[in-house]
C-alpha cells in the first residue's frame, strides 16, 4: 500500500487533496482490479483501456491514469499522463521498490533468450544467486517458471523483480524487446549494463519501418542505461556501427566484442558437430576455451553475455572460463535425439529469416546427407517475412516441410501459401505432428532434421485457444517409434 502522492511522484497531474489516497495496487487488465487499485487506461493496437475504465471503477478501482479525463466516469480521480505508459511503468518501480543489485538487459533481434541465459550461469559459476527473466520465463534459485512474454508489463515485471530481491537474488538478466522498450516496460529498471546482439527483419507489423524498429532497440542503450554506462555491441552485424554511433552521441561506453571487436575479440575458431574451440583476447590476455555449443551465432551470444558480466564485476578469467560449462537456452539449437542411423534431431526457435539462415549455416558443414527442416510462421504477425523464410529454407536446406506454426487468427492454409512462394518445392503438411513424425520418418543415414519456429514453447495457438503442444515431445516420440534414441 502507498499513497496515491508517493506512487505518482512528478510523473503525473492528479487533483489537489488526493494525494493521501492510499492506493493496494496498480495493473492496466481491468479484470485484475481489486478495492483501492490505481487502473492505467492504456491505448493499444486493439482496443483503448477507456473502455473498461467504468468495469475496473465498479470492481474498487479509486483512480484511473489516462492522458486525459475523456471518456471516463464522472467524480473519477483522474491520474493524467502525456504518455500514461511511461507513467504507469515508473509507478510499478515505486509501488515495487526493490530490484536484484546488478540489473543487466540485452536487446536485439536474435541472441536475447540465450545471451540473458548464458549471463545467468556465468553469476551461478562465481556464487551469485543469479536470474533470468524473458521469452522462456524465470529461473532463477529456487524457479523454473515457464513464460511467454519477451519483456513482461512493467506492473509484472518489476513485481517480479521486487519478489526476487526479497528472496536473494543479487543479479538479474533480462530481454528487452523492441514493443517493451517503445511501450516503455523497462522504465524504472535500474541498469548496471546494457548490450546489443543484432538486427534483422522481425516485427514489421508493428514497427512501420526498419528504422523505427532499430530506434526502439536503441532506447536501451541510449535512454535507459545510465550515462557513461557500459553497453556490450555485437561488432560483426551489419548495423553494429550504428548502434555504435548512437551509444557514444548518447553519452554511454560502447564495449565491442567478436571478430571486429575492440573490447572481447574473438582471434580463432575450431568447429566440431556439437562443440566448438575459440580463442579470445581480452586487453593483452588471450583465453583458450572449449565452448560446448555449436554455431557462429552460439559462440557470438556467449561473447556478449561474457562481457556483460566482467562489465559488471566479474574476472575476466571467470567469465571466459565459466563458458566452458554454458548449457544452450531451451530450444536454441537444441538436440532432441537422433534416429537409430545416428541423424541429428533439433529444436530451434528461429522464426527470422537471419535466425533460420543461422542454424542451417551451423549444421550444414557437419550434414554428410540431407539438410531437412520443418517449420511454419505465425499468423497475426509480419507477413511479408512468410515468402522470405521460404525462399531462405529452400536455398539452404535440401529438403523443406511447410507446416503450422501458431496461425492464430488467420486462416492457416494462407499462411502456408504464402510461405511456399519462396520454397514451390517444399513438401507442405499442415499438420504440426504429421509433419515432425514424416520428416523423421525420412531420415536416412547423414541426415539431419531441424524443426524450426516454436521452440520451448508448449502450445500451439488456434484462434484465442491454445491447444497444448511442445515440438520437443512430439520429436522424441517419433524417434522412439523409429527405434532412435532421445
Amino acid at each position: 500500500m502507498i499513497e496515491l502522492g508517493k506512487l505518482v511522484g512528478q510523473d503525473a497531474i492528479y487533483r489537489a487533496g488526493a494525494a493521501s489516497t492510499e492506493i493496494t495496487g496498480i495493473t492496466a487488465d481491468s479484470r485484475k482490479v481489486g478495492p483501492g487499485f490505481l487502473f492505467a487506461a492504456l491505448h493499444g493496437s486493439k482496443t483503448d483501456g477507456i473502455k473498461f475504465a467504468e468495469d475496473a471503477v465498479k470492481r474498487g478501482a479509486v483512480a484511473v491514469l489516462a492522458k486525459d479525463d475523456a471518456g471516463l466516469p464522472q467524480g473519477t480521480l483522474v491520474v493524467t499522463a502525456a504518455e500514461p505508459r511511461l507513467a504507469l511503468a515508473k509507478m510499478a518501480a515505486r509501488f515495487h521498490p526493490r530490484q536484484p543489485q546488478i540489473m543487466a538487459a540485452v536487446t536485439g533481434t536474435a541472441g536475447k533468450t540465450s545471451v540473458a541465459a548464458f549471463l545467468r550461469q556465468i553469476w551461478e559459476q562465481e556464487g551469485k544467486a543469479a536470474a533470468s527473466i524473458g521469452t522462456t520465463g524465470i529461473a532463477a534459485p529456487g524457479r523454473d517458471e515457464y513464460g511467454s512474454l519477451t519483456t513482461p508489463d512493467p506492473v509484472e515485471l518489476h513485481r517480479v523483480l521486487d519478489e526476487l530481491a526479497g528472496e536473494g537474488v543479487t543479479h538479474a538478466a533480462m530481454e528487452a524487446s523492441s514493443h517493451g522498450l517503445d511501450q516503455f516496460r523497462l522504465d524504472g529498471v535500474r541498469l548496471s549494463v546494457g548490450a546489443f546482439t543484432n538486427l534483422g527483419r522481425d516485427h514489421m507489423d508493428y514497427h512501420p519501418t526498419v528504422e523505427h524498429y532499430f530506434n526502439a532497440k536503441m532506447r536501451l542503450l541510449s535512454e535507459l542505461l545510465p550515462r557513461g554506462g557500459p553497453a556490450v555491441i555485437f561488432a560483426d552485424d551489419e548495423w553494429s556501427e550504428k548502434a555504435i554511433a548512437a551509444t557514444k552521441a548518447a553519452g554511454r561506453l560502447p564495449l565491442t566484442v567478436g571478430r571486429q571487436g575492440a573490447y572481447l575479440a574473438l582471434k580463432r575458431v575450431e568447429h566440431e558437430r556439437f562443440r566448438q574451440t575459440a580463442e579470445i583476447h581480452f586487453d593483452d590476455e588471450i583465453f583458450r576455451i572449449d565452448f560446448p555449443l555449436a554455431g557462429d551465432f552460439q559462440i557470438a551470444n556467449a561473447l556478449v553475455a561474457a562481457a556483460m558480466a566482467i562489465a559488471t564485476g566479474s574476472k575476466p578469467q571467470t567469465a571466459i572460463s565459466a563458458l566452458e560449462q554454458i548449457k544452450g537456452a531451451k530450444g536454441r539449437l537444441e538436440l532432441v535425439g537422433s534416429t537409430k542411423d545416428g541423424s541429428p534431431v533439433y529444436v530451434d526457435y528461429a522464426h527470422k529469416p537471419d535466425a533460420m539462415a543461422q542454424v542451417l549455416k551451423s549444421l550444414r558443414p557437419f550434414t554428410t546427407g540431407k539438410l531437412v527442416i520443418v517449420f511454419g510462421c505465425g499468423g497475426d504477425r509480419d507477413p511479408g517475412k512468410r515468402p522470405i523464410m521460404g525462399e531462405v529454407s529452400a536455398r539452404l536446406a535440401d529438403k523443406v516441410i511447410v507446416t503450422d506454426d501458431n496461425p492464430r487468427t488467420e486462416q492457416p492454409q494462407d499462411i502456408r501459401a504464402a510461405v511456399m512462394v519462396g520454397c514451390p518445392q517444399a513438401c507442405e503438411i499442415g499438420d504440426r505432428r504429421e509433419a515432425i513424425e514424416t520428416a523423421i520418418a525420412e531420415l536416412k543415414a547423414g541426415d539431419a532434421l531441424v524443426i524450426a519456429g516454436k521452440g520451448h514453447e508448449e502450445g500451439q495457438i488456434f484462434g484465442d485457444v491454445t491447444l497444448p503442444f511442445s515440438d520437443h515431445d512430439v520429436a522424441r516420440e517419433a524417434l522412439r517409434h523409429v527405434g532412435g534414441r532421445t
